[in-house]
């Protein structure tokens, strides 16, 4: 069963104000309040799970080209912003159990290795991960990459990540094991949000930087919103419908 979500959620830590999947904006996020951020996971050449959004490094980094064609090693000696290197997911999850922060776990992988980066993702979070902490959630626009993240670590909730809400999602939702539908806040609006509800489905949007809006889908219903500016969001008027 999945924990309360928390209704802001740290969008790759806090990245509207520190280099993006870093450890900087992990504890940043922390600081600023946030109960639970969301990553993005993939595998490095030696096939080691590391927290990174982008197939290539080019916009966040001062390297070039795909991350998978990398060692750690190589990775680790790249800037990833304000002098800031690729964490691991282990140096994550290390961080986000310090400072009690819960989690959401997205798998990003490459063309041809769901289950692999699955596999090797969720078995390294698992061996990290106490029992008696909030079960992190899973989530991937990837359809193959859950349906391993339900074998690999069964027991933790999954999210069925999308633009928008895929016309088979009912099924697909069941296929996975899903807890959660994760879309586009713009999508998301009063009747689409009741529709999911009424399936027994939390519904989290990203990524939503405006107090207003946030509020305006609190108040439709959604459990959580995504922040690349969880400061603006925190301590607003949060009311559920």
């Amino acid at each position: 069963m999945m924990s309360p979500l928390p209704p802001v959620i740290g969008h790759r830590g806090a990245a509207g104000l520190a280099p993006e999947n870093t450890l900087a904006s992990f504890a940043l996020a922390a600081d600023l309040g946030c109960a639970m951020v969301e990553f993005d996971v993939r595998l490095s050449a030696d096939r080691v799970p590391v927290v990174f959004h982008d197939d290539i490094l080019d916009r966040c980094t001062d390297g070039f080209g795909p991350v998978a064609a990398l060692t750690l090693a190589q990775l680790k000696r790249l800037d990833a912003g304000g002098g800031q290197s690729i964490p691991t997911l282990a140096e994550v999850l290390t961080l986000c159990l310090e400072r009690h922060l819960a989690v959401n776990i997205e798998i990003k992988p490459d063309g041809g290795r769901e289950r692999e980066t699955t596999d090797i993702a969720l078995s390294a979070a698992g061996a990290l991960w106490p029992s008696d902490r909030p079960l992190p959630l899973v989530s991937s626009f990837s359809g193959k990459a859950l349906e391993w993240a339900r074998q690999v670590a069964p027991h933790w909730p999954r999210g069925l990540l999308a633009e928008r809400l895929p016309p088979a999602w009912r099924r697909l939702a069941d296929v996975y094991g899903c807890a959660t539908i994760n879309l586009r806040h713009s999508w998301l609006t009063a009747a689409r949000v009741a529709e999911i509800k009424a399936s027994g489905l939390e519904v989290l949007a990203y990524t939503v930087n405006r107090k207003g809006r946030a509020e305006k889908l609190w108040f439709r219903g959604v459990s959580a919103v995504f922040s690349d500016r969880p400061d603006f969001l925190l301590g607003a008027n949060i009311r559920m419908s």
